[in-house]
């Protein structure tokens, strides 16, 4: 079951809207839906709630240690409250999934993300679950910093959004240890289809509508 969710992102103003930040739009939604405020905690070097759903102990966090040291915070409130790596979701933006989607994964490669590459450090070992945002890729790997700290075009941002809402819906199941379930529901939320455009009334091929 997972105890402790967290959302990778980089504190401030200056990078609430970029693409690096959807792990914290994951875990503020999160926090809405639970119906909970998320405090600054020195001791973890984050923004903490806790609750108690079902019986059950939970954590969110989203550490405040900017992305490239996000394990301090991690390990941090991990070890003090005895969570096993294999117990903790991180929520993360994932270049190689596009916007709409989003992929529950257990284990493996920090594949060069620079949030996840600390998290293995400070907890020794890879073991434990990503919820992979998908942010899509610019298409050139040099152009890759600069695509994550920006903000996502508007219809990018909805489709992230969209698939942030539809995670949600796993969190029951992820609560429940329930892997195969939360697995399977994330993985079968489609992004929506495109809307046909819009004809204009009286013309057999007019000017789609703006909008």
């Amino acid at each position: 079951m997972i105890k402790l969710f967290v959302g990778l992102g980089n504190p401030g103003p200056d990078y609430e809207a970029t693409r690096h930040n959807a792990g914290f739009w994951f875990i503020d939604a999160l926090a809405r839906d639970l119906k909970l405020n998320l405090q600054p905690e020195r001791s973890y070097h984050g923004l903490v709630a806790r609750a108690t759903i079902g019986g059950q102990p939970v954590w969110l966090l989203e550490p405040q240690t900017f992305m490239n040291l996000s394990g301090k915070s991690v390990a941090a409130l991990a070890r003090f409250f005895k969570i096993e790596p294999g117990e903790i979701l991180v929520a993360h933006d994932e270049l190689d999934v596009v916007p709409g989607q989003a992929k529950l994964k257990f284990g493996g490669s920090h594949a060069g993300h620079n949030g996840l590459r600390d998290i293995h450090a400070q907890l020794g070992t890879g073991d434990y679950w990503r919820l992979r945002i998908g942010i899509g890729h610019p298409g050139v790997k040099s152009e890759v910093i600069h695509w994550v700290l920006k903000k996502p075009m508007k219809e990018q941002r909805e489709a992230i959004d969209d698939a942030i809402t539809r995670s949600l819906h796993a969190f029951p199941a992820l609560m429940a240890g329930e892997m195969d379930k939360a697995t399977l529901l994330i993985h079968t939320s489609k992004p929506p289809r495109p809307k046909p455009p819009r004809r204009e009334p009286g013309g057999e091929g007019g000017a789609p509508a703006a909008g």
